[in-house]
């Protein structure tokens, strides 16, 4: 082989790595680069809040009967003191109290020692002393709606006791002073509350005895 042909060989050579290293090879699947495709992000459905349902409650301060004649089916209320008239009664259900208290009851004024009724039929649940209260009587009605609650008593009536079913106008106890009263303010405190528990009697909704002893 002559020096011409040694030159062409090679240059044969050189064309055909060429050819080789450049666009015609054929690339294995690994050298190619996957392009990502765009996936459009999907969204949790919106759920709208349901709002939440609030059963109404008597106002405070509520001086109408109707609010006791929804939830009870009891005789008409008579006034918890002996010899008191609707006439002598006043409205203290909304005047103000130590640390920003409301009264919720009304004060009925007799002298000590003056009979306190039943102000309708219903069993006593609780006699209890406290210290604002003083001598004090919680009393269920007769349908287990309404609590009647007396405070400020001197003394129970004898034989009184919890678990005991009374008559309206049934003597229960008698005027004092007790709690925190004050020496010589001879009254009684009378409040009405309706309660969902009878055996959470000291929780409940206050309404106005006022303009149910009036009628």
């Amino acid at each position: 082989m002559n020096r011409l042909q040694v030159l062409f060989c090679a240059s044969l050579l050189c064309f055909v790595a060429l050819v080789w290293l450049g666009t015609g090879r054929v690339r294995s699947p690994a050298a190619v680069k996957s392009v990502p495709v765009p996936v459009e992000p999907v969204s949790a459905p919106v759920v709208e809040p349901t709002p939440a349902v609030v059963e109404p409650t008597p106002s405070v301060g509520e001086s109408v009967s109707s609010v006791a004649q929804q939830v009870t089916h009891i005789k008409p209320l008579i006034i918890p003191v002996a010899g008191i008239r609707p006439d002598q009664l006043t409205d203290t259900y909304s005047d103000s109290r130590s640390e920003g208290r409301t009264h919720d009851a009304i004060d009925i004024m007799a002298p000590a020692d003056t009979p306190v009724l039943a102000a309708a039929g219903g069993q006593i649940i609780k006699l209890f002393t406290s210290e604002r209260g003083g001598t004090t009587i919680y009393q269920l009605s007769a349908d287990k709606k309404l609590i009647f609650y007396y405070a400020h008593l001197a003394r129970y009536a004898d034989g009184l006791t919890e678990g005991k079913e009374v008559g309206q106008g049934e003597v229960i106890a008698y005027v004092g002073d007790t709690g925190n009263a004050g020496a010589g303010n001879y009254h009684l405190h009378f409040s009405i509350a309706i309660v969902s528990d009878p055996k959470r009697y000291w929780e409940g909704t206050n309404i106005n005895p006022y303009p149910l002893l009036r009628e």
